[in-house]
């Protein structure tokens, strides 16, 4: 396993400043850059890049001359909203990061699944979180059935046609896929190999998930992993639980926030993360995302590189003298 590190928290600084921070953490190896979408494309815009070979050129030296590895590009976005100008605008970068990732010789896309409107006339996204009243079932048949799985058979057309063979789905709570469950209903939905994860923990903690569970479940379709933590607020969840819409900002009050790696669970949980992970096949990039409101990007960051070196596994194991 490598660590890197997802170039958005530095999205004020030009690429080639972004990336010469990044190469002076001790132990970082690989970054994950935003394409467009919610993740912003500061780093690196595939519309530009398509059409400019100079451009292109350019952009992998500059990685290359860091000798840093790109682990995947994202585009998180929502390709299934319910507005077909926001939907188109999410999809076409989606589609602009698959061919950009062909060029670079990446075989993996980062995203969300989306979420559809509950039925054809909706104008926003509806997120159905149980099965009663029984409209919900309706719209949760509506939003499989007759959005989801037909756009994704169409990704994975798209995506192996171009040499990714990995759309790397963040599961997410207001998105289709937020569980291990539904990521598996999507995957089989459409077929094939292409649909795995991109596994943050921070979203599942949340939600109440044992992370050496989730990852056993996920054996084999572990695609890309985020580190980033999360903490339950014992006083505010007590109270009302864990589905809160209050503000990130608003920390005192919330039932859980988002922590740099170590500051949500301690080394034991993430030792076994990491050992889980081993276990499940896992060798690619431990990519660090940081969204704590309590650091700065810059603090954040160098906390959670210095702790996670202390947890990753780099080397691959030797042979088993005691056996």
């Amino acid at each position: 396993m490598k660590l890197g590190v997802f170039t958005a928290l530095l999205s004020k600084q030009p690429l080639d400043e972004a990336l010469a921070i990044i190469k002076k953490l001790d132990g970082v190896e690989a970054v994950e850059i935003g394409t467009g979408n919610w993740p912003g494309n500061a780093h690196c815009n595939p519309a530009e890049l398509l059409k400019d070979d100079a451009k292109l050129k350019a952009f992998k030296k500059a990685v290359e001359d860091k000798d840093l590895m790109i682990s995947a590009l994202s585009c998180h976005g929502n390709p299934v909203h319910p507005s077909k100008a926001i939907a188109d605008q999410h999809a076409k970068v989606q589609r602009d990061t698959i061919l950009l990732a062909e060029k670079l010789g990446i075989d993996r896309v980062i995203t969300f699944s989306g979420c559809p409107g509950g039925s054809q006339g909706d104008k926003t996204p509806n997120w159905a979180t149980c099965p009663w009243p029984p409209d919900f079932l309706d719209v949760l048949k509506y939003q499989w059935e007759q959005v989801l799985i037909p756009f994704w058979q169409n990704e994975v057309e798209f995506a192996e046609k171009h040499g990714v063979d990995k759309i790397c789905l963040e599961m997410h709570p207001g998105f289709c896929v937020y569980n291990p469950e539904t990521l598996w209903k999507l995957r089989k939905g459409v077929g094939g190999k292409v649909i795995g994860a991109n596994l943050d923990p921070s979203h599942l903690f949340w939600q109440g998930m044992d992370l050496t569970n989730v990852i056993r479940n996920l054996k084999g379709i572990i695609y890309h992993f985020h580190a980033k933590d999360c903490i339950i607020d014992s006083i505010n969840a007590a109270t009302n639980g864990v589905l809160d819409t209050k503000h990130y900002g608003d920390e005192i009050n919330r039932s859980w926030i988002f922590r740099t790696c170590g500051y949500g669970h301690g080394e034991k949980v993430w030792r076994d993360i990491v050992s889980n992970l081993r276990l499940a096949g896992y060798d690619h990039v431990v990519s660090i995302e940081h969204e704590d409101s309590l650091m700065s990007a810059n603090e954040g960051l160098k906390k959670a590189v210095a702790f996670l070196k202390g947890v990753l596994i780099a080397e691959k194991p030797g042979a088993m003298t005691w056996a």
